[in-house]
């Protein structure tokens, strides 16, 4: 084809042009129990290169369309449409087609991915799900299922505007990048980064935005507001490890109860709002429990002297070493009340049994700091020894379990330090994104903004943060790589199983907008779609959308 021409493939036929073709497509897959790590997590991917590989401008430019696998074996897709050979402004359309699992539906779960039926049910026996739930099926027009709003919805919208692209339809290029395992390790947006970077250089493209429709997420209980977001929360996965002191339960004062030590751990940052950061007035949630117990292997009459707790961190704009800071005084808080605790109970014990209290003094220290006294006092092949150990079970076992592991066996290895609590991270790592200070992005939302309430009589408001994490994380870099030492230094499964790609984020560093349907109770056996909404008002805006981010003047 000479450059200059057009590369539009002929669209003869509508295939997710309507309302109901779309809502067709949506139901084929939400059929799809694409649970994350599933095998219908891989099907769904090839049925949607297979759904797009129809139009003949797939037939007609074949590597245009492909399914990239992930080191684990499974897939992401892209989808290019280019508008002529010379155009370099393209936008990417971001979306996930995993899913939570659906233990929590109950006596509807043989039905939770069949929207039609499991939509039917609800509201023929309204009068037995929850009141906002009743309220809504009254008031509007709701699709439920596991994957309705999050966020297959968001994926048919993005392969609607892909046949609109290859109709012509927009000025610029359009890129479809659909992903596996957002919801649990982002594997599948980790593996777009590289892909992307060869895309753009192979067929010339200058990314513009990356455009994400995850749906609406309520801030606060009932919430009803519209958004559009210019970015996603990030967030950490800091962990504690509690190295006591063993003892028999006959004489707990002889030893360190290490469910003790973790309980005050939790209590000092459970819903902490001294961590809770606020930007232009948004507020991001405190820190919460994810994970708390002993580790222990059987029952004795041995107290539990190693337990770990792990908590969700969000981030806004926060350092690491802010961070680590912040976390250090904590742990520095915490074990200063259990040495008076204890120095008080120990004392009033002493006092009925005519003895001599004993003291504590717990240690305080990082796994990086752990990790070098290791090294330093056992050698360096000991330490590597037990972490290739800890790491032969990570094929069959959880991220957050083999760290666990590892951070433990390190501090047994180390056990004269204790009593100690030890810092670590656990993957995966949200870096926070925000396009608040893009003027390229902010002129697009302002115009979207007007659009909404011009056209539709709808009020977007303007969010700097998706509430939800986001594959928007994996866009771009807002800080310099070398300020996350802090936080990689202290991952033991860094460059062991887990990393990011830290270089290729920092070389695509991409502006990012968040356009989506209206839902609710994401996770949740409630989990609906606004059908009104997805299909007819957010429907005319995204190409609205697509189109000014094309013609927009980035200003850099």
């Amino acid at each position: 084809m000479e450059n200059g021409g057009s590369m539009m493939g002929s669209v003869t036929t509508s295939k997710w042009r309507t309302k109901t073709e779309q809502m067709e497509l949506l139901s084929r897959l939400v059929r799809f129990p694409s649970v994350t790590g599933s095998r219908a997590e891989i099907a769904i991917a090839d049925y949607i290169e297979e759904e797009l590989r129809a139009f003949s401008y797939f037939q007609e430019n074949a590597d245009h369309l492909q399914l990239h696998p992930t080191e684990d074996g499974r897939k992401i897709v892209t989808a290019l449409v280019k508008k002529r050979e010379d155009v370099r402004n393209t936008v990417i359309l971001v979306s996930h087609f995993d899913v939570v699992d659906i233990q929590d539906y109950g006596r509807w779960k043989p039905i939770a991915f069949d929207a039609g039926k499991l939509t039917a049910a609800f509201y023929s026996d309204k009068q037995n799900i929850p009141l906002e739930v009743q309220k809504d099926i009254e008031q509007g027009n709701w699709l439920f299922g596991r994957g309705t709003m999050d966020m297959k919805c968001g994926l048919v919208s993005h392969m609607a505007m892909i046949e609109q692209a290859i109709g012509g339809a927009f000025d610029g290029n359009v890129l479809l990048l659909a992903v596996c395992d957002e919801e649990v390790n982002s594997v599948g947006m980790r593996t777009a980064v590289p892909v992307l970077l060869e895309m753009a250089e192979k067929y010339r493209l200058e990314y513009k935005a990356c455009l994400n429709s995850e749906p609406m997420f309520a801030r606060y209980p009932g919430d009803e507001n519209n958004y559009i977001y210019t970015g996603s929360i990030g967030k950490v996965l800091p962990g504690f490890l509690c190295y006591g002191k063993e003892t028999h339960v006959g004489e707990p004062l002889s030893g360190l109860n290490a469910s003790y030590m973790v309980s005050q751990i939790t209590n000092q940052f459970e819903l902490n709002t001294e961590f809770c950061e606020v930007v232009e007035g948004e507020v991001m949630p405190p820190p919460t429990n994810l994970l708390q117990r002993d580790l222990k292997e059987e029952y004795s009459v041995q107290i539990p002297h190693r337990a770990v707790t792990l908590f969700n961190l969000f981030l806004f704009e926060k350092t690491m070493d802010e961070i680590v800071d912040q976390l250090r005084g904590l742990m520095k808080t915490a074990a200063v009340s259990i040495e008076q605790n204890y120095a008080k109970q120990a004392d009033k014990f002493a006092q009925l049994q005519r003895s001599t209290p004993g003291t504590i003094n717990i240690n305080v220290l990082t796994f990086e700091e752990l990790m070098a006294y290791a090294v330093k006092t056992y050698g360096k092949e000991e330490v590597d020894h037990i972490q290739t150990a800890a790491m032969e079970s990570r094929a069959e076992g959880d991220d957050r379990e083999v760290t666990i592991r590892l951070v433990d066996q390190m501090a047994a290895l180390c056990k004269e330090l204790s009593p100690m609590i030890v810092l670590f991270f656990a993957p995966p790592y949200y870096p926070a994104v925000s396009s608040r200070k893009d003027p390229y992005i902010q002129s697009v939302v302002d115009d979207m903004i007007t659009y909404a309430k011009t056209k539709h009589e709808v009020v977007l408001q303007k969010q700097n943060y998706f509430g939800g994490i986001s594959d928007l994380s994996y866009t771009g870099l807002s800080q310099p790589i070398s300020s996350l030492n802090p936080l990689v230094s202290n991952m033991p499964l860094w460059e062991k199983g887990y990393t990011l790609p830290l270089e290729g984020l920092e070389a695509l560093n991409l502006p990012v907008l968040n356009l989506g349907p209206v839902g609710r109770d994401a996770h949740k056996w409630t989990e609906r779609l606004d059908i009104d909404y997805a299909f007819e008002t957010l429907a005319d805006m995204l190409p609205v959308a697509i189109n000014k981010l094309l013609t927009e003047n980035r200003l850099t």
